[in-house]
């Protein structure tokens, strides 16, 4: 005999109640982080999950000992540089890849999609080497040249512009419009949320870094505000709560990128069909 499901009013509330645990779970950290963010250094670690004592004078002296502002500067030039870089690289590619016709098409797409499955830790060294001889290290270039193109770019892009009908291209070859053309005013304004989502993607990676800013700076000028964060932690051992307030102030422009496009990080995300 088979049981009966639960009542449709139950299961509903089972899935409120899942959902709750997990943002309390998602959540969490980021309350210890703000409250310890907020207290006096003599008062971080007395009842720490407690909200008491607020100050903003932690977050000032986060601001102005671990020189923020510049490694906030910092990391706005390379994410911008990277985000735009990986944008244009990935349309045209994925454009080639869509539409045009060329030898070993298909080989050369692996060989692109095989690149995912390497982790970038197996890289870094080589390419760590690569930036030395050119005299990159500290520099922007260093920073930016190696993530100026994305596979994951050019295939979320391809995969979209496949989901394009094949007779809007065909139309527009019969009156005279290049490749070009059909790329500026027709395929890009019809793909513009998963571009959009891929620019979100590719801003908040690259802001995030940590590793290979460590890797190619060694003046502190150059630091991006993840690899300076570091440096307010070496400085900060007896006050934990300035590096919570240096972490709060890095995490603040990520947190208002998320809440201003969110709606076109899930439009570019259900945008198309996956195909071909």
């Amino acid at each position: 005999m088979a049981l009966d499901s639960p009542p449709r009013g139950i299961r509903v509330v089972g899935r409120y109640l899942l959902l709750v645990a997990i943002a309390v779970l998602v959540l969490f950290p980021v309350y210890t982080m703000l409250v310890a963010a907020l207290k006096p250094g003599n008062k971080a670690l007395t009842d720490p999950l407690v909200p008491s004592n607020f100050t903003f004078d932690t977050l000032r002296d986060a601001w102005s000992e671990g020189r923020l502002g510049r490694f906030l500067v910092n990391s706005v030039v390379v994410a911008t540089i990277v985000t735009v870089a990986q944008i244009v690289t990935s349309v045209l590619a994925a454009y080639a890849f869509a539409f045009l016709q060329f030898p070993l098409k298909r080989v050369i797409f692996a060989i692109f999609l095989a690149t995912l499955l390497v982790p970038a830790e197996v890289t870094l060294l080589v390419n760590r080497r690569t930036v030395d001889s050119l005299g990159w290290l500290n520099t922007y270039r260093g920073l930016t040249v190696p993530f100026l193109a994305s596979a994951f770019g050019i295939f979320l892009i391809r995969q979209v512009f496949l989901s394009l009908p094949a007779e809007m291209r065909e139309a527009a070859s019969m009156d005279g419009v290049g490749h070009l053309g059909f790329l500026r005013e027709v395929a890009v304004p019809m793909v513009r949320p998963t571009i959009g989502a891929l620019a979100l993607f590719s801003f908040l990676g690259t802001w995030n870094q940590y590793l290979w800013p460590t890797l190619v700076t060694t003046e502190e000028d150059m630091n991006t505000v993840q690899s300076g964060l570091r440096s307010l932690s070496k400085a900060s051992i007896d006050s934990p709560n300035l590096v919570m307030a240096g972490t709060l102030i890095a995490a603040v422009p990520i947190v208002v990128v998320l809440l201003v496009f969110q709606r076109q990080l899930v439009r570019g995300l259900t945008a198309g069909a996956v195909k071909g």
